[in-house]
């Protein structure tokens, strides 16, 4: 069975390299999905409050017969919450409809700036992970102008930093940033929206030459340079095809060729005007 790499967190624990991103599955579907996917070597699940479906996440992870120490969760809390006191109520909330009793890594989902209590919220995650109720703490959406107040407030830097990724979306300058203060960057929507990405000749070219599909090439592109990527998919063979991407390696011309596609597609929403 395929297991994803681990990689260190400035915490001191692990996050598996690949895990599933479960937007937009209900709970009965979630449930379904996420023991499927554990089953087939998954250990790292990614959820969110506003996804709805944390109970059904943490129904797949004990229909798994799993140990809960075994299985990598991340979950991510709305604007609501963003002081203090609201980031222990989202907290609470998370582990009660996921049937835990810690979190591997809560996020602050979205910096909201017109509402500009992120710092806030960044206080309480301090608090809960020095508790012991979360073992690693970060942010989404977060770019490096949004992370710099939180150090410049706090001190510390995020275990992780989530955005969305691609060859599409390079962020070359959030990753960097991310790089100096040891944030560790994870991918969403790692392989793009639709098909037309995994279309691009570059792509196809390089999944050509390895014999993988499109999607397992920049899953790798993801990996070899040296980011998380949460991959969503409901169907088993795609789900299984996602994990096995660590028996190849990508040339450094075709990196680079990914590399060059940055710019071509729709990006996500701003975090600058958007969020929840």
């Amino acid at each position: 069975m395929d297991t994803a790499p681990l990689i260190t967190l400035p915490s001191g624990h692990s996050i598996p390299q690949i895990g599933l991103g479960t937007w937009p599955l209900d709970d009965a579907q979630a449930a379904e999905v996420v023991a499927t996917a554990l089953e087939l070597g998954y250990r790292h699940i990614d959820t969110a409050e506003n996804y709805g479906n944390e109970a059904g996440v943490g129904e797949g992870i004990r229909r798994s017969g799993l140990d809960r120490r075994d299985v990598f969760i991340t979950t991510k809390f709305n604007r609501e919450w963003h002081s203090v006191d609201g980031v222990r109520t989202a907290w609470e909330n998370a582990v009660r409809k996921l049937g835990v009793d810690y979190l591997d890594l809560f996020l602050i989902h979205w910096p909201n700036p017109d509402q500009d209590t992120y710092v806030q919220a960044w206080e309480g995650l301090i608090r809960l992970r020095a508790e012991g109720k979360v073992r690693s703490i970060g942010t989404s959406n977060f770019f490096p102008g949004h992370l710099q107040r939180l150090i410049d407030a706090t001190g510390v830097a995020p275990d992780v930093d989530q955005l969305q990724i691609s060859p599409y979306w390079v962020k070359h300058e959030a990753r960097a940033f991310n790089l100096g203060h040891g944030t560790v960057t994870e991918s969403y929507t790692p392989i793009g929206r639709g098909q037309e990405l995994l279309a691009e000749e570059a792509v196809v070219s390089a999944a050509r030459a390895h014999g993988v599909t499109p999607a397992q090439a920049v899953l790798r592109w993801h990996t070899q340079h040296g980011l998380v990527a949460i991959p969503k998919s409901a169907h088993p063979e795609r789900l299984a095809a996602n994990l096995d991407v660590f028996g190849f390696d990508l040339t450094g011309e075709e990196l680079a060729a990914l590399d060059a596609l940055d710019g071509r597609g729709p990006e996500a929403a701003d975090p600058e005007t958007f969020g929840h």
